[in-house]
């Protein structure tokens, strides 16, 4: 894969049809997305090339579309913008289909595995299912690596003809050091196969049928890679058991684990056969009309043609992977002739493929912020959120799990005020006496809250905390009726707090986002009649953000 162009070269190569403000759009995103998600204005000007002017603008347009936020003057990847890379793997279907059976492998192994795509020169990752220990894997869903340093390059180069063994030779010509490879270790200094070397590699790994992968990305990490063929024989995937040398060598992956991983390519192989063709899934709702009104409000600041192009990739998804021109103006709401230049746009940039009239998404969607969103966990997407209600309210704000009997706090926004919560990340309290734990555990199943108040130890903090089993089973009930607890001084003498659930893209309640004040502030029908709304957008936010991120990759919850 050749280095990205800059704005000014890919204007210069475009087709005269092109749609310049897209192509500069994606390359400030790509540029962010190149260095793990943030970059200064000033530095973001040096990497693109483009005046500040213009990245005022185009940053002005991708945060008002939810794709990045402004973290002072610094430019930062949200998790909306995760949608496009969503309807690149939804359309593909591979991960839902086959994620299943790599999850189930990587538990009877102990081991991470992964499935990776052919990305033009280059392998991207599509799914990950990473065991957890001190030395795990780091690779993200989205990253992108060459094909001559990972167990999947020999067999998607298997299949190549001259052409693109010649354009492969051109990107290592062009980037001799990796740099259009950002998930590369830093400082990289492992061995890069010459030529002659990755040509035999590839052949004997399409005679063999798989790959050994020794300590070519970095030192200590090893990976056994397989084909996964589709039912025309063409290959789909191809899956890696990925390990480290301290618990597996290569070869020790060749002759002990292979035949497993042969049972579970071939399992997959076949869900392939099985799977039947999903019925086409209605586009989501097109911004036609948001775009025309954020122009309107906005004036000169708002790049309808940015959000236009960018648009027309949220047309495809389940049962739409391939696209007539007609059916992408119709899903966006737009104009078939402007759809049209931002499909040769697109084109262009290699975020889209066409043939026989038709369009489909390629693999290069992810690299559109996927890799450093993906990695995000729950309190590093509660956080500007959280900052955002603290600024409505002007009260400290907070997001909590459950951990037992207790909850712990994730994330915190404090307000400033001389007299303020004193609540830290990683604070322990009791949770039948907070409101974080009461809707928490109000959001629990009948049978479980039942069994959590039956063994739970619950001590009175103040006067007013309640101890009884019987009156909180009867509280909970009201909290999870009302989808809110309000807790007034039972913690703490003066203290008052009222929190929401927050829910995954399952609906099952992850976390709590809370507002604790002083009880001279507000009155329990104050928090109620102004505070609540709040909460409950902010919670809303985060929710809608999390099944967002959580579509193709693990959130952590903490």
């Amino acid at each position: 894969m050749p280095l990205p162009p800059s704005p000014v070269a890919a204007a210069d190569q475009a087709p005269a049809e092109a749609v310049a403000p897209l192509i500069r759009g994606t390359t400030v995103l790509r540029a962010l997305t190149d260095t793990d998600g943030a970059l200064s204005l000033p530095e973001l000007e040096r990497a693109t090339g483009l005046a500040r002017a213009t990245l005022d603008r185009l940053t002005g347009t991708l945060e008002r579309m939810g794709y990045l936020r402004m973290d002072g003057r610094t430019p930062v990847l949200a998790p909306p913008l995760m949608e496009l890379g969503n309807a690149y793997l939804e359309g593909l279907r591979l991960p839902d289909l086959l994620g299943p059976y790599a999850r189930e492998l990587a538990g009877e192994l102990n081991e991470s595995v992964s499935l990776a795509v052919a990305d033009g020169a280059g392998v991207r990752f599509i799914h990950q299912t990473t065991r957890r220990r001190a030395l795990s894997v780091s690779f993200r869903v989205g990253d992108l690596l060459p094909v001559e340093r990972c167990g999947p390059g020999p067999l998607v180069a298997a299949g190549w003809h001259e052409a693109d063994w010649e354009r492969w030779r051109r990107r290592r010509a062009a980037d001799p050091d990796g740099v259009g490879f950002p998930a590369l270790p830093p400082g990289d200094a492992a061995r890069v196969p010459a030529e002659a070397e990755f040509i035999a590699w590839a052949r004997q790994a399409g005679e063999q049928g798989w790959a050994l992968d020794d300590q070519l990305i970095e030192p200590g990490l090893v990976a056994l890679s397989l084909p996964v063929h589709a039912p025309d024989g063409t290959l789909a995937c191809v899956a890696s058991l990925v390990s480290h040398t301290s618990r597996h060598s290569a070869e020790d992956l060749r002759e002990r684990l292979l035949p497993t991983v042969r049972e579970t390519v071939a399992a997959m192989e076949r869900r392939l056969r099985e799977a039947p063709h999903p019925e086409p899934a209605p586009p989501g709702a097109h911004r036609a009309s948001w775009i025309s009104a954020s122009k309107q409000e906005l004036g000169q600041g708002f790049v309808g043609s940015l959000a236009r192009g960018l648009g027309v990739l949220t047309a495809f998804g389940p049962g739409r992977e391939s696209l007539p021109l007609t059916a992408v103006a119709q899903a966006t709401g737009q104009a078939r002739a402007t759809a049209r230049r931002a499909l040769i746009t697109l084109t262009h940039l290699g975020y889209v493929t066409s043939e026989a009239g038709t369009f489909r998404l390629t693999p290069r969607v992810l690299a559109l912020g996927y890799a450093p969103l993906s990695d995000l966990r729950l309190p590093q997407i509660a956080q500007p959120h959280l900052t955002t209600l603290t600024e409505r309210v002007h009260d400290s704000t907070s997001l909590a799990v459950l951990d037992g009997d207790e909850v712990r706090y994730t994330a915190r926004v404090a307000a400033r005020r001389i007299m303020s919560v004193d609540v830290t990340v990683g604070t322990r309290l009791p949770a039948h006496a907070t409101s974080t734990g009461r809707v928490l555990l109000g959001a629990l199943p009948a049978a479980d809250r039942a069994r959590h108040l039956a063994r739970a130890h619950l001590t009175s903090l103040t006067p007013h905390t309640v101890t009884g089993r019987e009156e909180l089973a009867a509280v909970l009930d009201q909290v999870a009726a009302s989808g809110y607890a309000l807790v007034d001084q039972e913690l703490e003498e003066g203290l008052r707090s009222i929190a929401v659930p927050v829910h995954d893209r399952t609906g099952r309640a992850v976390a709590a986002v809370n507002v604790a004040l002083h009880s001279g502030r507000r009155t329990t029908r104050e928090i109620v009649a102004d505070v609540l709304p709040e909460l409950r957008a902010t919670a809303d936010a985060i929710t809608a953000d999390l099944r967002v991120a959580g579509r193709f990759s693990h959130v952590q919850e903490a």
